[in-house]
């Protein structure tokens, strides 16, 4: 699933991952991204409508950032798994504050990984 490239923009390119089953709460999660090689990679897991950008009516989506990760993850399958929520979603007041936040949560993430 091709995203809008946000993610790249801000210095955090995620993997967009087609909903399979009914997901939890929006928010961000610690979790692992699954390559059909079988690698398993910690990721930052962000459940939600991206209402920084979009507002409350924005496509839900599974957005994940691969921590230490350098490839190409487009049009190759991937299972994400969720684990501990880290903070719900949130509205920031533009891309700044925001990158500023992901900074903190693949820190946590990483903290739990």
């Amino acid at each position: 699933m091709v995203g809008d490239r946000r993610g790249r923009e801000l210095g955090f390119p995620t993997a967009n991952v087609e909903i399979q089953v009914d997901p939890p709460a929006d928010g961000v999660y610690a979790g692992r991204l699954e390559r059909a090689d079988g690698s398993s990679h910690l990721a930052a897991i962000s459940v939600g409508s991206r209402p920084t950008y979009y507002g409350p009516h924005g496509e839900r989506l599974v957005e994940a950032y691969v921590l230490d990760f350098d490839g190409d993850l487009y049009g190759e399958q991937v299972t994400v798994r969720l684990g501990q929520k880290v903070r719900d979603q949130v509205q920031f007041a533009g891309s700044d504050e925001l990158i500023e936040q992901m900074q903190r949560d693949v820190e946590a993430v990483r903290a739990q990984g």
